[in-house]
Order: structure tokens, then C-alpha cells, then sequence
């Protein structure tokens, strides 16, 4: 199978052969396919240990919210139009103005989606709950510590809300070359047809916060202000091109399809911006989580490390190598989280749902009532950029020997002992305030960090 991208998906095996495509804008670009690294192929065993992702009990959000119905706790409230959908946000501390619209079919839902009704998207930073209008389930998925990105359905029935955990309809498309490799997210840029079908022909991108904003939301409902920013959003694919360009800056969806089917009639540009840096550095972690593991038990096991009757002498060349793994994939991390590659803004961003202001009050603050969820939105999307996922629960469950290496590789650039070009677009005072934030905020810092 040929995948067609912009770029090489983040831990791809590049084997790349060049190809043109239209490009939506009337011109000819420069895109690749890659052939030989399937989206329907993970790049790790994860049925095998140390994973074992089938055999593994979720231990996460959802599955605590399982647990609370089992035991009748906790009760969803049915609604007439959107089901449980409001009921289960509220439980899982989702806001509604996180809503992002998707109108492509590139879901198992298909037969529901369409430009006159999209699949909608609310999130917070660990779990995202996606609804389709007339659809009998909702779909779930949220960060694991052993699982990476785990997977759910709630069947909408109007007696009883249960949560059922979906593994192999979600793994196909879920933990693939498009979320480099591991279970996970992706935010896709597509050219939709008229009934929101995929034109297979054209260019296709994953996209993250160092997609270039022209290529970004190709099938995908957006609202707010992007100034002279052009993006994919809100067209169709005619005759090779999109249609319906200048739609740049739509305040709401009302003219686009019947918004009060839906909980807002927004889909909020910040969000998707937001959303956008999310998921990719949420596969980052996973992905490093998981080669850091598989690297500890290869090491364990080729030695005989967990029962002293077997155990046999590490070489040193050994542990360099396992040790070289674990600073690889902190690098990665810290280049996540630092922005390294993102594109510049060359307009002000505005939304228009009040996600903006929602996400800046979740802090924390430091004493100067700066946080790392400020949003700058005139040059890039944070005015600090270090991203505010160091808080969730998906960082604090790395494994403990790349989570110290992560704050080490962090510290040498925020205290300005690795000067390398890659992180350049943080000056000494924004590097300064980072860290004075992550200080003030970040209960588990190594010592060194507190000097």
C-alpha cells in the first residue's frame, strides 16, 4: 500500500519516491509517497511483552468512569438528539467548547458523515470523545500509562449507558505509520469530495505543529479568524482543486449545515491548533515509552537480570547501548515539547467559541500568573513554548529512567547549556520564564532544577 503525505509521519521508515500532485492552491508542489510503510501496519509488536496491549486492563479516565456505572456511582443522563454525549463530558471533565468538526469520512463511521453532518470532536488533555449525529455509539479513546492510547465505545442506549473497551476496529487506523507507529492520534488533512469521501488521488498530510498552515484541516469544519492565513478548511475537492476558498475567517458554521444538532455551532480554530500539537506529542511520549521499555526488557532478558540464579555480567557496551535509547527518545520528547519546527504564524489566530479562554484558566500559574497554556497566537500558538502536556498524566507515567533523562535534556536548553540551533526561537528570556514556570508549577522537578 502507497501512502500519500507532505512529509515523512513522525517515526516512519523513510523509502520515499518522489511524486507531483495538484496542489488545492492552482499550483504544482513536491509531495512523497511512501511506499513500504503501511498506515495499517504498527511499528511495534504490541501484543508481545513488554506490552501485551490486548491482555493489559486499561487504567485510565475511562476506565475509572466504567467502573463508577458498574457500581452505579455514577449515572449518565440520556438526552433526546445527542444521547449521552453531554452527560459523559461533564463526567470526564470535557468541555463542550472543545468541539472540532470533521466533515471527511475518514472514521469507522462513515455512512453517518458528511458535510451536512459532521463527526464532532471534544478533548481535554488526556481523553478525546467523538459523537456522530445519528450513529448508536460514541467513541472514546484517552491516555494509558502501560497502554499508550486506549480505546472505548458507549452504546446509546436510552436504558443503561455501558462502556465497552474497542481494540481491533480502533488498532487499524490507530496504531499505524499516522501515529508513528504506536496507539494513538492523528489529526489528518484530506481532499474531501461533495459527500465528504476522500479524493485518493490527491495529497494527504498528519498534521502537527509544524505542518504548514496551507495544508492544515483539509476536511475539516473551521471557525474564527486566521487574517491572510490561508488553510483547507471548510472546501471540497472539484475537478482537483478545492472549491469554496476565502472561507478563511467564518465566525460560526451556522450557513454551513444545521448547528443546532450540535452542541455549538463552532469548530474552533484554537482548538484545532491545540489539538493538532496534542495528539503528535501524545504519540511522542507513547513512542518513546514504548521503545524505552522494550529496550529495558531486551536488556533484562539478554542478561538474565530478573533472577539472580541466571544473571550474567553486562557488558559495558551493553548498558551504553540501552543507555544511548533511552537519551534518543528523551530528545525526541524534549523537541516535542519545546515546538522545535513550528510553523510561524504569519496572521493573528482568533477563535470565537470561548475554548481560548477555557484552556488559559486551567493553568497552573506561577507567581507572577504566567502559565505554560498562555496562548500567543500571533507568531506561534503558546507565548512560552514548552507544552503544557508536562502536566498530564501521560508525562508523569513515562518510565523513570526517561522521564530524568527528559528533565536533564530540558534543563541543558532552558538553562542555556545547549545552545544548538535547533531551539534557536527561544531567546534567554523565554527560556528563563519556562523554567521559572515549570519551577513554580512542576511538583516532581529533580533537584538540580531548583538552583
Amino acid at each position: 500500500m502507497k501512502l500519500l503525505m507532505g512529509r515523512p509521519p513522525m517515526g516512519g521508515r523513510r523509502n520515499e519516491t518522489k511524486y507531483r500532485a495538484a496542489n488545492p492552491f492552482g499550483c504544482v508542489v513536491l509531495v512523497w509517497v511512501f511506499v513500504g510503510c503501511s498506515p495499517c501496519v504498527a511499528q511495534f509488536n504490541i501484543e508481545e511483552p513488554p506490552i501485551l496491549y490486548s491482555e493489559t486492563d486499561g487504567d485510565n479516565a475511562i476506565s475509572d468512569l466504567a467502573e463508577k456505572l458498574k457500581a452505579k456511582s455514577v449515572e449518565l443522563e440520556y438526552e433526546s438528539g445527542t444521547e449521552y454525549l453531554r452527560s459523559l463530558l461533564a463526567a470526564l471533565d470535557i468541555s463542550p467548547a472543545s468541539q472540532v468538526l470533521v466533515f471527511s469520512k475518514t472514521s469507522l463511521q462513515i455512512r453517518h458523515i458528511s458535510p451536512r453532518s459532521p463527526r464532532a470532536i471534544y478533548f481535554n488533555d488526556d481523553t478525546y470523545v467523538a459523537w456522530v449525529r445519528g450513529s448508536s455509539l460514541i467513541e472514546m479513546s484517552t491516555t494509558d500509562p502501560q497502554l499508550g492510547a486506549a480505546f472505548y465505545r458507549v452504546n446509546m442506549t436510552p436504558r443503561k449507558a455501558y462502556i465497552l473497551r474497542a481494540n481491533y476496529e480502533c488498532l487499524s487506523c490507530h496504531a499505524t505509520t499516522l501515529t508513528q507507529g504506536v496507539p494513538g492520534h492523528t489529526v489528518r488533512s484530506v481532499m474531501p469530495k461533495y459527500d465528504g469521501s476522500i479524493d485518493a488521488q490527491e495529497a494527504s498530510f498528519v498534521t502537527d505543529h509544524s505542518s504548514p498552515f496551507a495544508e492544515r484541516w483539509g476536511g475539516w469544519y473551521v471557525s474564527g479568524e486566521a487574517g491572510e492565513m490561508k488553510h483547507m478548511g471548510n472546501a471540497i475537492v472539484q475537478s482537483g482543486e478545492l472549491t469554496n476558498r476565502g472561507d478563511e475567517n467564518l465566525l460560526d458554521l451556522k450557513g454551513r449545515f444545521q448547528t443546532d444538532d450540535w452542541l455549538t455551532p463552532y469548530s474552533d480554530i484554537v482548538a484545532l491548533m491545540v489539538l493538532e500539537h496534542q495528539t503528535q506529542m501524545h504519540n511522542t511520549m507513547s513512542r518513546a515509552n514504548f521503545r524505552v521499555r522494550r529496550a529495558q526488557y531486551d536488556h533484562e532478558m539478554a542478561y538474565g537480570l530478573g533472577n539472580p540464579d541466571t544473571a550474567t555480567p553486562v557488558p559495558a557496551d551493553a548498558t551504553q547501548e540501552l543507555d544511548l535509547v533511552i537519551s534518543q527518545a528523551a530528545k525526541e520528547v524534549v523537541d516535542g515539547m519545546l515546538f522545535v519546527g513550528e510553523t510561524l504564524l504569519t496572521s493573528n489566530v482568533k477563535g470565537t467559541s470561548g475554548f481560548s479562554e477555557a484552556f488559559v484558566r486551567r493553568g497552573p500559574t506561577d507567581d507572577s500568573g504566567r502559565s505554560l497554556r498562555d496562548l500567543n497566537l500571533k507568531t506561534r500558538l503558546l507565548e512560552y513554548p514548552c507544552s503544557y502536556l508536562i502536566y498530564s498524566s501521560a508525562f508523569d507515567s513515562l518510565v523513570a529512567p526517561l522521564k530524568s533523562q527528559v528533565y536533564h535534556q530540558l534543563g541543558a536548553v532552558l538553562n542555556g547549556q545547549n545552545p544548538s540551533d535547533e531551539y534557536s526561537h527561544l531567546d534567554s528570556d523565554t527560556r528563563k520564564a519556562i523554567r521559572t514556570i515549570l519551577q513554580a508549577t512542576k511538583t516532581d522537578l529533580p533537584l538540580g532544577w531548583q538552583s
